[in-house]
């Protein structure tokens, strides 16, 4: 009995095309974007090897205008165990795009018009002055209220002013266990000019909803959703975003968590919002709805997502080449048999 090679390959590729139809509803995907979220909270905190230094608030939003003074205060504490020197000071509050991972980095010394806040915030000395930066000391478990001013210039820009103010503990200060530790806690400072046109201007681009892969190219079931988010206006806003995660054939279900998933964009830059579904289930068919908001933009993509690992892709595959070759040798068994008794 001859077996016709080329009609088991062809029904082997038609097995195979099979299943590349469900491609478009299956996520394979190597994205590994990460981006630093800029969350409200009470307290600002920055733990290294014994040196424990808080700050309070974490952040300051004001409205500013040309010509005129703010002055405000911020709480630090020393939770550590030792002694502690600090000083305070101002630095630009931006990102920068960087080539070799095609993303924008938060950094703090990149000055453009939107940072120029930082030159107007000096500090309150213990002699009575104001300096751009000053030196305390403060003993275990006790805090310091620090005093600051914002001076404005003749003519502030349109738009928003961005800068961090750090509690840096200098390179003398010495842990419980004798060792030299260094942090830097920051409160972040939005200033919004009263002055001029204010630009809410949001772009949002490149939605993806993907099953996931570790950093090791290890095949996961999570789903994952991100998006870009650019900023071409001159007034910061918060971007969201919301992974809706519905069964079609039953099971778990997800929706990303009111407290997360938000991000602040500044202007001159373009950060990614993402979410993660991280227990999702390892098998099942399911409605995946992505929805991005930024500014005054709001952007939605839906997919249909099979998930089925890998090996049993594949196993799937073999096991249906093997039936169809069953399934053409009993035909070809068939068709001989009549032939011998049509003779």
């Amino acid at each position: 009995m001859k077996i016709n090679i080329a009609r088991i390959l062809s029904f082997g590729l038609i097995a195979a095309m099979g299943i590349g139809m469900l491609a478009p509803y299956l996520a394979y995907a190597d994205d590994d974007r990460a981006e630093a979220s800029e969350n409200a909270s009470e307290e600002s905190q920055d733990t290294a090897s014994g040196t424990n230094i808080s700050l309070t608030p974490v952040s300051k939003i004001l409205q500013i205008s040309s010509n005129s003074v703010y002055e405000d205060d911020f709480t630090v504490s020393n939770d550590g165990s030792s002694e502690m020197k600090i000083e305070v000071y101002a630095a630009p509050y931006s990102y920068v795009y960087s080539s070799e991972e095609d993303s924008y980095k938060l950094g703090f010394n990149n000055e453009n018009n939107f940072t120029q806040i930082s030159r107007w915030i000096t500090f309150k000395t213990t002699g009575g002055g104001y300096e751009k930066k000053t030196e305390f000391t403060i003993q275990p478990n006790d805090s310091l209220d620090v005093h600051y001013k914002i001076s404005t210039p003749d003519n502030v820009p349109a738009g928003g002013q961005y800068a961090v103010i750090f509690a840096h503990t200098l390179t003398g200060t010495v842990s419980a266990n004798g060792i030299k530790t260094e942090a830097s806690p920051g409160i972040i400072v939005y200033g919004r000019s009263t002055e001029g046109e204010a630009v809410v201007k949001a772009e949002i681009s490149d939605l993806r909803v993907e099953l996931g892969y570790t950093e090791n190219n290890e095949y996961v079931n999570n789903f994952r959703a991100s998006a870009k988010v650019k900023n071409s206006g001159n007034v910061d806003f918060n971007a969201t975003g919301i992974l809706k995660v519905e069964p079609i054939l039953g099971g778990a279900s997800y929706e990303t968590p009111a407290t997360s998933g938000r991000i602040s964009v500044i202007p001159e830059s373009e950060l990614v919002v993402s979410d993660e579904w991280e227990d999702s289930p390892g098998f099942g068919l399911y409605k995946v709805t992505w929805t991005v908001t930024a500014g005054e933009e709001t952007q939605t993509v839906e997919k249909v997502i099979f998930v089925n690992p890998l090996p049993a892709i594949i196993i799937t595959i073999l096991l249906l080449t093997i039936i169809i070759m069953c399934v053409i040798i009993r035909v070809k068994k068939r068709k001989e048999r009549r032939s011998r008794l049509a003779i």
